[in-house]
Parts: C-alpha cells; sequence; structure tokens
C-alpha cells in the first residue's frame, strides 16, 4: 500500500487552482478552556475557571476550513441565523478566504452554535444551541439557484450532512441532477436521515455507526464490512463506497469493484472531532488534483490521523499534511 504514495512529492501550489465547493450544515465551534481547582458548593459538578475563550467554523464550515487550509479555493452554501454566531460565521469565512455569497441567512432558527467547556485538557461539558427542522421549498429553490450561479466556477462539490435540515431529499435529489449534467463529481459525508437519497453520486462516505444503523448488521468483520460496501453501492449506483471505520481504519469499494483496506494512522488520539470533515475535505480535493482515489483515500486517512492528534475540531495544514506524509513514508520503508 505504501508503494501507492511513496513518490508523492507535494508542492505548495498543488491545489491553488482548484476550488471546492461545499453544501451542507454549517456550524460555530465556540471552546472556553481553563482548569477546576474546585467543586461547586451548589452541586456535585466542577467549577471551570476560564482563562481562554476561541471560536472556530464548525459542521460543513470546518471541510471549508480544511480545503482553504491546504491553499485551494473554496466556497460555501449553507444557512445562518440572523444572531451573533452567524455574524461571526461570516467573519470567519472571510478571514479565511471562504467565498460565503451564497449563504442564506434565516431570521427563524438560530446558528448552530457547540460551546465546549474544556478543564485540564479534558471537555467537562458541551452546550448545543439550535432548532432542527427542514429548510422550506423556497429555500430549496433559492439554494439551487445559488448552485447554478456558481456551478460552472467549480470542479468539485462536497455534501457535509448533519441532519439540521438544509439538506433534504428533494434537494439532495436536485443537487445530483445539475452537478452530473455539468460534469461535477459529488463526495457525500452522510448522516441517519436521508441516507439512502444520495444516489449516483460519486462518493458516498458513511461512517461504521451510520452503516450498522442502516443496514441492520454489525460490521464486527471484514466480511461483513465488505458486504456492507457493496451492497450500499448496489443501492444507491453510487460509483465509490468509502466505509470510515474509526480505529479500524477505512475500507473503500471503488468503481472497478475491488476492496482497499487501510489501517488507521492516529498515534495519539486526544479528539476525533471533525475527523470526519478532514477526510471527505483531504480525500475530494486530491482526487480532483488529480490523485488517483486510492492515493487519496490513503492521504485522507493520514490526514484524519493527524488532526485526531488536536485537541478541538482544528483543520489539517498544508504544512503538517506534507510532513505527516513523509514521515509515513519513511517509517513504513
Amino acid at each position: 500500500m505504501i508503494n501507492l504514495i511513496k513518490n508523492i512529492k507535494l508542492n505548495s501550489n498543488d491545489f491553488q487552482k482548484f476550488h471546492v465547493l461545499v453544501i451542507g450544515d454549517l456550524m460555530l465551534d465556540i471552546y472556553q478552556s481553563g482548569n477546576v481547582s474546585r467543586i461547586s458548593p451548589e452541586a456535585p459538578v466542577p467549577i471551570v475557571n476560564i482563562e481562554n475563550s476561541f471560536e472556530r467554523l464548525g459542521g460543513a464550515a470546518n471541510v471549508c476550513q480544511n480545503i482553504v487550509s491546504l491553499e485551494a479555493k473554496c466556497s460555501v452554501i449553507g444557512m445562518i441565523g440572523n444572531d451573533r454566531s452567524g455574524n461571526t460565521m461570516k467573519k470567519l469565512f472571510n478571514e479565511n478566504g471562504i467565498n460565503s455569497n451564497q449563504i442564506i441567512v434565516n431570521d427563524l432558527r438560530p446558528t448552530t452554535t457547540k460551546t465546549r467547556i474544556i478543564a485540564d485538557d479534558q471537555q467537562v461539558v458541551r452546550i448545543d444551541k439550535e432548532k432542527i427542522f427542514p429548510i422550506t421549498n423556497s429555500e430549496e429553490n433559492e439554494i439551487l439557484l445559488n448552485l447554478k450561479k456558481i456551478i460552472n466556477d467549480i470542479n468539485v462539490i462536497v455534501l457535509q450532512d448533519y441532519n439540521k435540515g438544509l439538506l433534504t431529499e428533494n434537494l439532495i435529489r436536485e443537487i445530483v441532477k445539475i452537478s452530473n449534467k455539468n460534469s461535477k463529481p459529488i463526495f457525500v459525508d452522510p448522516k441517519f436521515d436521508n441516507f439512502f437519497a444520495y444516489k449516483d453520486v460519486f462518493l458516498f462516505k458513511p461512517n461504521k455507526k451510520e452503516v450498522e444503523k442502516k443496514l441492520g448488521f454489525a460490521l464486527n468483520n471484514i466480511e461483513n464490512i465488505n458486504k456492507a460496501a457493496k451492497k450500499i453501492k448496489k443501492q444507491l449506483h453510487s460509483k465509490n463506497v468509502l466505509i470510515t471505520l474509526g480505529e479500524n481504519g477505512m475500507l473503500l469499494l471503488s468503481d472497478d469493484s475491488k476492496y482497499l483496506k487501510i489501517q488507521t494512522r492516529a498515534k495519539k488520539v486526544h479528539d476525533v472531532s471533525g475527523a470526519g470533515d478532514t477526510v471527505i475535505s483531504t480525500l475530494a480535493l486530491f482526487y480532483t488534483a488529480g490523485y488517483s482515489l486510492a492515493q487519496s483515500t490513503i492521504i485522507a486517512n493520514i490526514a484524519a490521523g493527524k488532526v485526531c492528534e488536536y485537541i478541538g475540531v482544528a483543520p489539517i495544514k498544508f504544512d503538517d499534511l506534507k510532513n505527516t506524509i513523509k514521515n509515513h513514508i519513511i517509517n513504513e520503508l
């Protein structure tokens, strides 16, 4: 397997000419970190003395962050609320060079916001602010109109579904029609709802938990994992299926019906948050840049292992990925 990537030499301008469009559920991640020195007298809970606070793009927006961190162009289509978190997201998009002109602002729902309280490098609690319900028909039409405006300027589409209501079954179907008509490959990171709505896409990337729930059997051996990938590929008419298996790596079933099993590459797992975002963004970008799907999958696996070493949702940076791939090759040879 190492032979597939041993001759790869990344340059900082490899991806600058490529433009990725991300469509999905946008979130703002807020981190407040500090230390615990005592238990509250009001309830048996720790008192966290906050020393640092910062905000990051989360959900589908983290896919965007990963893409620009690898120095490619990125545009985003999604929905935010008319609130402080939404304004913060627009600011972060602008600061990171992400084109957010096609975002819809909704007065009826807040921007999905996740606040994580970190004490002594451990997450103590997460506070979510959101309202989950499907977007309206008029909002679907607005998203499709925005997609048509930008379709000729992009190379590939990533659909990042967190089941917050943006990617309805009808919207998924129409996005696929438009993308296939314009020869733009779609990479999908699904969730439980509308799992089987993603038909005729280039690559479908569920995780182990999602597959087990939707297919009704455990992925506890390679035979069942292969069986699941084959069943999904047939039912969705997807050209390629990639099942992520957590600490057990990934399995790729490609268009030529060949299986590729890849072991996980995380050395020190601090936080798996955002690893799936890193996989789909790295995979789509490398494939678009001309790497084979097998090469792109191996690199995406290495990238996901690297971000698991970070605390909190964090994108993979170009230099980090380049050095990690280099070290990986040296260690394997």
